[in-house]
């Protein structure tokens, strides 16, 4: 069995768009007819020139090798152009075509994925989901507001969630990190406030940031979340800087979490080794994929740290999330847009099972997903900007910061 053809789609979910701008599916064909799915999450150069990475890692590394050589596959991918580095973009192609194999290889054995990574451990997976408006209410006002929030979090707690996540803390720049405004500590603060009073302790609460502060910055918002206990404070500095994660953990009482934006087992390796993370959230469309996960995963044992995979993408990586989710014994909680998302689901028909605040783990072979590929035709995504973007202004210290949520612009 031998890889033989690959097809890329690059897929537009209608608005509102939970998940972002578009999601890059490949589809591999081996010479023996098996199709296997993956998802690609980089997102750091526009959709075509992405294709044409992912065409180049699997022409030149993957073509014509067993599905099953996964380990070589990686490393000549790592290694290309004599890097031997964490390189996201080649990285996050590689990922998709890995969580691909993956399925092929589950698929030709007739078992689910998280059968060929060492079984099942955890029956179901808990789930979390950022708060959305509900459909039809979509606002500028709903991201900003903190009784809009604590609405949105009762619901989803009603619905069976134990453990929401919202992000209120103002903007993500091109800049680097920044202090906050004091009206971004103060919204903050107040969001924790709300959600916490509606909900009680039915339920944890994630708070989300984007990388968006300096090490002093992170400090001082930390600090005025700590009365309200999350569960964790996500990102609070930029991912470039690894070791000022451990600072920011000296000062705050909430732990802190990270990894949508890292990749390979070299980054969280270091993350690991300088202390102050305990809760990663690697992406698999962009670490390397389900193996170089598993890897991390295991890892992050040694470290007594917990695993919650990151999905703002589509369901392919949500399928591969699960997977590796089901087959470790440190899993924390994994990210789900609402209950699985609408259109999330459609484009898989409904063949992952979310009840009661849990996913529970496919047991059809590969990833145990039916993609949809007439949906996945009938919304191509035609323009030229990328997954997600970052804001160019800086942070506004005299007015009151106002900024989009998981929805990217309409164009």
């Amino acid at each position: 069995m031998r890889l033989k053809d690959l097809e890329i789609f690059v897929v537009a979910p209608p608005a509102p768009g939970w998940g972002g701008r578009y999601w890059i599916f490949p589809k591999l064909t081996t010479d023996n007819g098996i199709v296997g799915y993956g998802e690609c999450y980089a997102s750091t150069v526009g959709p075509k020139a992405m294709q044409a990475v992912i065409e180049d890692v699997f022409e030149r590394h993957m073509l014509g090798q067993s599905p099953e050589d996964i380990e070589l596959m990686f490393r000549r991918a790592y290694s290309a152009g004599f890097t031997q580095r964490p390189d996201p973009t080649v990285m996050g192609a590689f990922s998709g075509l890995e969580i691909a194999c993956w399925d092929i290889l589950g698929k030709a054995r007739g078992r689910p994925v998280w059968a060929l990574l060492g079984g099942r451990m955890n029956e179901r997976v808990r789930s979390y989901t950022y708060l959305y408006p509900e459909a039809g209410q979509e606002s500028a006002e709903f991201w900003v507001n903190p009784d809009l929030a604590a609405k949105a979090a009762l619901r989803f707690v009603d619905q069976g969630f134990t453990a929401v996540k919202f992000d209120p803390a103002g903007p993500y720049t091109i800049r680097g990190g920044h202090q906050p405004a004091m009206s971004d500590i103060s919204r903050s603060a107040a969001f924790c406030k709300a959600i916490r009073e509606a909900v009680g302790d039915r339920a944890d609460l994630l708070f989300g940031t984007h990388g968006q502060f300096t090490t002093g910055g992170a400090i001082r918002l930390g600090q005025a979340l700590e009365p309200y206990a999350p569960l964790w404070y996500e990102e609070p500095i930029p991912p470039d800087n690894l070791l000022e994660f451990a600072a920011v953990a000296g000062q705050v009482r909430i732990p802190l979490a990270t990894g949508e934006r890292l990749t390979t087992k070299a980054e969280f390796g270091t993350l690991l080794r300088a202390g102050g993370v305990k809760i990663l959230q690697p992406a698999l469309g962009r670490v390397g994929g389900i193996w170089e996960a598993k890897k991390i995963s295991a890892m992050a044992e040694v470290f007594n740290a917990e695993m919650a995979p990151h999905l703002y993408a589509g369901p392919v990586e949500w399928a591969a999330n699960i997977h590796l989710a089901a087959s470790i014994p440190n899993l924390l909680i994994a990210e789900t847009i609402e209950t699985g998302g609408a259109f999330h689901q459609r484009l898989i028909k409904h063949s992952i099972r979310w009840e009661e605040g849990y996913i529970h783990p496919p047991e059809s072979p590969g990833l145990g997903i039916d993609f949809d590929e007439e949906v996945a035709r009938a919304h191509p995504y035609t323009g030229d900007r990328l997954h997600l973007d970052m804001q160019e202004a800086p942070c506004d210290y005299a007015r009151p910061n106002r900024f989009e949520g998981g929805a990217p612009r309409k164009e």
